[in-house]
């Protein structure tokens, strides 16, 4: 069973949201038959890749709220955060543009160190004092080396902006067709949806649900038939 989370590193409730499902999958009795597909989703794709600003001020202009709502938005997340095992900083976060992540993301997909890397970016978007907006290329190469990825390989990955950008934008595209207008958004094997940070107990409902729904293939026996297999092709028999 496929499951496909469409997430950005920029938003607390994808980092949130990650940690309850996977808590639910590792109390999943067939967790060992589940893949798990992190798909991009940019909540600013229109911001510049320069503009980069904290995130108190973003919340305040985008949202219309007092810099006070805006941070009592912020110290909820920490306590949401907290609960899950989660590190947060409720202050001196900035935001910006997260495309050069995704592609990054999608890099990583290829060499099987998707899921190493979206848990380092989270982690460095709201743990961490160093930005992953202000210190430029260097500082997402070093977290993609931290992930086990090549350093050279995905500096050069950054330096060509055409790398992985038709990846990125065709998940986006996919996420809008099925409907999902924010993140996080869970897609189980194509069947089922689950929009945001669920609980792990809403989590745990859907992989039950959607495993058990599995249609297993139905075979119709009508005899013997001639077919190849590991020991060769059925030979005519005149």
């Amino acid at each position: 069973m496929r499951v496909e989370i469409w997430s950005d590193i920029a938003c607390p409730w994808c980092y949130v949201g990650k940690a309850r499902f996977e808590k639910a999958l590792a109390a999943f009795p067939h967790r060992d038959g589940v893949e798990v597909v992190h798909r991009s989703f940019e909540l600013d794709p229109g911001r510049a890749k320069g503009d980069v600003q904290p995130v108190l001020t973003m919340l305040t202009r985008k949202y219309g709220m007092s810099e006070a709502q805006a941070q009592a938005g912020e110290d909820n997340l920490a306590a949401q955060a907290t609960a899950e095992g989660l590190d947060y900083r409720t202050r001196g976060r900035d935001h910006g543009n997260t495309f050069d992540m995704h592609r990054l993301l999608h890099f990583a997909k290829e060499h099987g160190r998707q899921d190493e890397l979206i848990q380092i970016l989270y982690r460095a978007n709201f743990a961490e004092e160093r930005s992953v907006f202000t210190e430029g290329e260097d500082r997402l190469v070093q977290l993609a080396a931290e992930a086990g990825l090549d350093a050279d390989a995905a500096r050069a990955v950054l330096a060509d902006p055409a790398a992985y950008a038709d990846e990125v934008r065709a998940d986006e595209r996919e996420a809008a067709q099925l409907g999902a207008n924010g993140v996080p958004f869970f897609v189980l094997d194509r069947k089922y949806g689950v929009s945001g940070a669920q609980p792990a107990e809403v989590f745990s409902q859907a992989l039950t649900q959607a495993w058990g729904e599995r249609s297993p293939l139905k075979l119709i026996d009508q005899g013997a038939a001639d077919a190849c297999g590991p020991d060769g092709c059925a030979v005519p028999q005149n």
